[in-house]
């Protein structure tokens, strides 16, 4: 029975009715398995993370190939199916919850098909986490944001908190006809690499990634003004102090999109006390 044949089963068998809200689109073609484990070179000592461990699939997979699993599901109703998927492999370990919230023991890779819906959440949580190389399927649309130049269409907060910690890397495509039921858009394989060292100091990283966000809700105004709103906003910070610390940097004048991600760094590093 292949995976397709055995993900309709599997749902019927036990009534459940993949929502789109939560992004259940199950991958049915056993190929890119092996591609993911190759991407991340995946040996006998890892402890892999599978966020969003669905039916099981991909995480019986990486069972035989690793030392354990941490399979992660938000639904109570395909935990269900994992852990009577599963219960033959003593490596693998099932948590149920929100794979942001759940407590996890350590693990050094990451091997998973999120749903699409946590992908920016889920890069920030990752960030703050000990990791050797995390290789995901993301929506194709989204992985242009993670490597966009400066000043395109898809340049934003993402790319610029990406580049300060990881490589990234674009392989194969995973066309939305490999899912079940089929997503509307492709998907393509990314591997991220944490970057050792990071090519910028940063003082609250934190701060950062919340000063980057706020300013690209005004993308298209000067640095000058889109800051504004967020100083405000800071209650330990005296606007008119603030302003004082930045404008004599040669960007202040130039709008937030032309900015590159070690400006980014300087302005927050410049306004932590």
């Amino acid at each position: 029975m292949g995976l397709l044949e055995r993900t309709k089963f599997l749902l019927r068998r036990h009534r459940i009715y993949p929502k789109k809200s939560l992004g259940q689109n199950f991958l049915v073609d056993s190929s890119v398995f092996q591609c993911l484990a190759h991407y991340c070179s995946l040996n006998s000592k890892d402890v892999v993370l599978d966020i969003g461990a669905g039916l099981g699939f991909l995480t019986r997979f990486l069972a035989g190939v690793c030392d354990k699993v941490l399979a992660v599901e938000s639904d109570w109703r395909l935990v269900k199916v994992l852990r009577e998927q599963l219960k033959d492999l003593s490596s693998v370990k099932i948590f149920l919850g929100d794979v942001l919230k759940v407590e996890l023991p350590h693990f050094n890779k990451v091997i998973s098909i999120p749903p699409y819906h946590i992908s920016s959440p889920l890069l920030l949580w990752l960030f703050s986490k000990d990791f050797d190389c995390a290789v995901f399927v993301f929506q194709k649309e989204f992985t242009h944001r993670l490597i966009a130049s400066i000043g395109s269409e898809d340049y934003g907060w993402l790319a610029v908190v990406v580049y300060h910690y990881v490589d990234v890397e674009i392989f194969d495509d995973v066309p939305k006809w490999m899912f079940y039921p089929q997503p509307e858009v492709d998907s393509v394989v990314v591997r991220l690499k944490p970057k050792k060292p990071q090519p910028f100091n940063l003082k609250d990283s934190a701060f950062f990634i919340r000063l980057t966000q706020s300013l690209f809700t005004h993308r298209n105004r000067k640095v000058k003004n889109a800051i504004l709103p967020f100083l405000k906003g800071l209650p330990d910070i005296k606007v008119g102090d603030a302003v004082n610390k930045i404008e004599n940097f040669t960007f202040y004048n130039r709008r937030v999109r032309e900015l590159a991600p070690e400006d980014f760094g300087a302005l927050a590093n410049a306004l932590v006390e």
